[in-house]
């Protein structure tokens, strides 16, 4: 009798092994880094890409990353406004903010929005922290003035972000938290007591990553990244230099100007990369950091050239 001829099975799920072994060099490569993360666009009204993001993040922390987010808010303070009867103005892209108004984004911001968030992320265990940049003085703005036809215009309480104080967010890092904060700021400029700003949500991510020496910053929003020549061409750059990003910088769209001066920013300040992604596909998060291709545009410091083909500990 012939001895049976040997066989190998098919193990159907053997492509999820090799997605995990792709994986490998990217998981050592930000294992124990801060991952900085701002929550906005779609992804922030879109029940199923919420539930997503929400699971990203808490991956994140699994996979040994230290994740924190940062949100803002702007359609759902808009709605609060409109059902009290307030109006929306804004002045060079940003919301004019009178003491009603502020009441209604720290209503909105701290009472809402972020509640919602971090009752998803606690979905998948006792994980997130909501907290605001007010809290344990985590981030401090002066009055910001903007330039409209070549004057000052005073938009009310909007802050620009003067000094941060990560006390507070690395010691929920490191007790395993994941910090979710508010982009809402103290007064350092002596308006008055109890006086509070209202700062642009990019702004804030970007000073927060600077200030923790974030791995990197990502920044979710409604285009599939930073296009080379919209409206003739969509397609995406998909790495530059601060430098690339400086010059092109006049030219882009008004919504596009505080996520890429965010971006700059952070690279400038010691964070290794910033990137800016579809928040409109499902897991953009998990594709960006833990696959080859990566998704977005990725802006590097001018001296670290292609770092989407680097491999093993920055």
């Amino acid at each position: 009798m012939s001895a049976p001829k040997s066989s190998t099975r098919k193990h159907t799920a053997l492509p999820k092994a090799q997605i995990l072994v792709e994986a490998l060099p990217w998981l050592t490569r930000h294992h124990g880094r801060t991952v900085v993360i701002k929550f906005g666009g779609n992804a922030m009204v879109d029940e199923e890409l919420k539930a997503a993001f929400a699971q990203d993040v808490v991956f994140l922390r699994h996979a040994g990353l230290r994740p924190v987010v940062v949100h803002g808010g702007g359609p759902q303070i808009s709605r609060q406004l409109d059902r009290l009867g307030l109006e929306s103005e804004f002045r060079a892209g940003l919301r004019v903010t009178t003491p009603e108004t502020m009441d209604v984004v720290r209503m909105v911001l701290a009472g809402q929005v972020q509640r919602e968030l971090v009752n998803l992320l606690n979905q998948h265990g006792p994980l997130a922290v909501g907290m605001t940049g007010e809290d344990a003085h985590i981030m401090a703005a002066t009055k910001h003035l903007a330039e409209v036809d070549g004057q000052q215009i005073d938009l009310g309480q909007v802050g620009a972000v003067s000094a941060v104080d990560t006390g507070a967010i690395e010691a929920l890092l490191d007790d395993g938290r994941i910090p979710v904060v508010s982009s809402i700021a103290r007064s350092a400029d002596g308006t008055g007591p109890g006086e509070v700003y209202n700062v642009n949500a990019d702004t804030a991510a970007a000073a927060l990553a600077a200030a923790l020496d974030a791995e990197t910053l990502i920044v979710l929003t409604d285009v599939e990244g930073l296009y080379a020549d919209w409206p003739h061409s969509d397609d995406v750059i998909s790495e530059l230099t601060a430098t690339e990003l400086e010059k092109l910088l006049p030219e882009l769209a008004s919504g596009m100007v505080p996520k890429m001066e965010g971006c700059l920013y952070a690279v400038r300040n010691g964070v290794h990369t910033a990137r800016v992604l579809d928040g409109r596909v499902p897991h953009a998060i998990l594709l960006e950091i833990f696959t080859d291709e990566g998704i977005g545009t990725m802006v590097v410091p001018d001296a670290v050239p292609d770092q989407r083909n680097a491999e093993g500990p920055a």
